[in-house]
């Protein structure tokens, strides 16, 4: 068997995977907040929409990505098919939106709706990692022990129920935060459970000249520029879109605006005093000097 290293650039990769988790954790937190207040069917698409990019994407792919990034193997090159890795991140944000999207419907946290959206949810996440794990070529045969697959796929599971419990039942800045702590934690422990899963036999009569596909190093850059700017752009988009409180306060001014115009348009006349002044209206009393020309 060859010598695998999981972290050769020390703990550098683990602690930005992450780092990346978290972050994408936290967003997708605050999407599913804006989810469940949202006022049409189009807000509640777009916030779910958002908060799949910012969970399945950043949180779990984006992870699965740079945590690979201090993956290797002894005396083989190793290249990435660049179609099935797309793939793979498209598997992982459709598998969180589905997942959402199940466990969003109604009014009210459902258990089964949790458990069956998990189950989406996790199976996607796990196919998401072995579908990245088949675009990798090197110059040998991968091999998966069986039992810690089975491990790896049940933490998917049971992380991805739980982050939709999470998702669907927080709402206070502390919790968020906290809560996209421990996502970050099993989202983690996923991958490298199955990545410990993994072994490689190599094949002697290989050169590597024969693995094609693009390095770890070339996809940094598009896909750190893509990070980046989604990033950005979630950020934007949270400042940017009114929240419960902002329509509350807008329901609000409107309201008295409407009042003060329907009271500006029933205002009586004014009157004539018995000394040829104007009385005030609206129910005042007269003035001491009107009082006294009488």
């Amino acid at each position: 068997m060859a010598q695998i290293h999981h972290f050769e650039h020390g703990w550098l990769t683990p602690t930005f995977s992450y780092t990346l988790s978290v972050l994408g954790s936290l967003l997708g937190l605050v999407c599913a907040v804006r989810l469940r207040t949202a006022p049409s069917a189009g807000w509640r698409a777009w916030w779910l929409t958002l908060a799949a990019v910012a969970i399945g994407g950043t949180g779990i792919w984006t992870m699965h990505f740079v945590a690979m990034l201090g993956f290797s193997v002894v005396g083989m090159p190793i290249r990435y098919d660049v179609p099935v890795t797309t793939l793979s991140a498209l598997i992982a944000i459709g598998a969180v939106a589905i997942g959402l999207s199940i466990a969003a419907r109604g009014t009210k946290v459902h258990g089964a709706r949790l458990i069956i959206g998990g189950l989406f949810a996790g199976l996607g996440v796990a196919a998401m990692h072995f579908t990245g794990m088949y675009a990798m070529h090197l110059d040998g045969t991968i091999d998966y022990l069986t039992s810690r697959v089975v491990a790896a796929v049940a933490i998917a599971v049971v992380a991805a129920t739980v982050a939709l419990w999470l998702a669907m039942t927080v709402q206070r800045p502390l919790a968020i935060l906290a809560s996209a702590l421990v996502m970050g934690i099993a989202v983690n422990g996923m991958h490298f459970t199955g990545m410990s899963a993994m072994s490689v036999r190599p094949d002697p009569a290989a050169t590597g000249a024969s693995v094609t596909g693009a390095s770890a190093s070339t996809l940094l850059i598009p896909i750190g520029l893509t990070v980046i700017f989604g990033i950005l752009g979630l950020i934007y988009a949270l400042m940017a879109a009114p929240t419960e409180e902002d329509r509350a306060a807008a329901a609000y001014l409107a309201a008295r605006l409407e009042r003060e115009n329907d009271d500006d348009l029933y205002e009586p006349a004014p009157q004539q005093g018995p000394n040829g002044r104007r009385m005030p209206t609206g129910g005042a009393a007269w003035t001491f000097r009107d009082r006294a020309g009488q």
